[in-house]
């Protein structure tokens, strides 16, 4: 008779690991089997709800259901698999800064050349940095909050404009 156990059951013996289950990129079209179910069909959408992520399947006769994208809950040709989301898609072509402009890549503030823009207050500063900061750097002109209009005519007189500044 066959020892069930082997010689020794306190040996050590590794146990048998499962297998691990692949992760899938549930791309637009990807046909899948919902193991639970036995409803197959492509992969159409998906739904984010309180409860979790719920990926859409449409089965060849056009029938939509939603299932729960739990860990090894589809197959793929017999395989369970876990289903993820595909991320997000990155459009190409040039990029642009807040104010609609063409974002320069790679380029590093200049230095702050002759010219100025005042504005009222620090928030008024922060306004204009979010919105043309990227194009201001380009051309090396600092925005400088006055704290106040009464300031005005001092720092112009200290600015000392010229055609070139």
């Amino acid at each position: 008779m066959a020892d069930m156990y082997g010689s020794d059951i306190l040996s050590g013996t590794a146990r048998r690991r499962r297998p691990e289950i692949p992760v899938v990129v549930a791309e637009s079209d990807l046909v899948v089997e919902h193991a639970d179910s036995g409803f197959c069909g492509a992969v159409v959408g998906f739904n984010r709800t309180p409860d979790g992520d719920f990926v859409k399947l449409e089965d060849r006769r056009g029938l939509v259901r939603l299932f729960a994208m739990t860990p090894s809950a589809f197959l793929i040709d017999g395989s369970p698999v876990t289903l993820r989301r595909p991320g997000p898609v990155v459009a190409a072509g040039p990029k642009v800064t807040a104010s609609g402009s063409r974002k320069v890549e790679g380029l590093r503030a200049r230095t702050a050349r002759a010219g100025r823009i005042w504005v009222e207050g620090i928030h008024d500063a922060a306004i204009v940095e979010k919105i043309w900061g990227h194009d201001l750097r380009v051309e090396g002109i600092v925005v400088e909050p006055l704290h106040g209009i009464d300031d005005l005519p001092a720092l112009v007189a200290e600015f000392g404009p010229t055609p070139q500044a």
